[in-house]
């Protein structure tokens, strides 16, 4: 699949890049990017959720009122879950939310991410660049180049270019990230993918070896 390769002021050049079917151009797995999204998330959560069982919550033990005789149900502690700041029943406790999937499922998850930016026309290569200085005003410049102004954005480099990471900081809606660093969650999240020429080589190796 040839795909034509433009310029940081949004031009097409006379260049194309060939993205390899197997990699651009494979059968989604919806199932496979449900679980890889599934797990990058929980293993975003803390875990750190606690709450306070009878057993662990301080209060008087003292037995609220006699057995029988009152006309109301029994009553033993004033920690019990039915009273006004008792005890919670079956509350959450600080847990591991993180679960294994294997190497050739998360490969499928983000190989079908990536061809599903190609399905929808959402997948741009653009020339290889940098910038002189580290300036917000140039990416922003940049986005608007390719009309991408408050549009969720992630741009894929070759390796970490620390002026360009300077320059999107402050851009809420800007993501920038290694190639071989990229994951199923980032690809879907943006609505638009932005992929260096070299990059693409980068991409191609690194998921033709796993």
């Amino acid at each position: 699949m040839e795909v034509e390769v433009y310029n940081i002021k949004g031009a097409i050049t006379e260049r194309k890049v060939i993205l390899n079917d197997e990699i651009f151009g494979i059968e989604p797995n919806d199932h496979a990017i449900y679980l890889d999204v599934k797990q990058f998330m929980a293993n975003k959560r803390q875990g750190t959720h606690s709450s306070k069982e009878k057993s662990t919550l301080s209060g008087s033990t003292r037995k609220l009122k006699k057995q029988k005789g009152t006309g109301g149900a029994r009553a033993g502690s004033i920690k019990s879950p039915l009273f006004r700041g008792g005890a919670r029943v079956f509350g959450p406790h600080p847990r591991d939310y993180n679960f294994k999937l294997n190497k050739k499922l998360k490969k499928l998850a983000r190989l079908s991410a990536l061809t599903y930016k190609v399905k929808d026309n959402n997948l741009m290569i653009i020339e290889d660049f940098s910038f002189e200085t580290p300036k917000t005003k140039n990416f922003v410049e940049l986005l608007k180049n390719f009309q991408l102004t408050g549009i969720k954005t992630l741009l894929v480099l070759s390796n970490s270019d620390t002026n360009i990471l300077l320059s999107s900081r402050n851009l809420k809606k800007v993501k920038i990230v290694r190639a071989s660093d990229l994951n199923t969650y980032e690809i879907l999240d943006a609505k638009r993918l932005i992929i260096t020429e070299s990059s693409v080589k980068d991409i191609e190796t690194v998921h033709s070896q796993n």
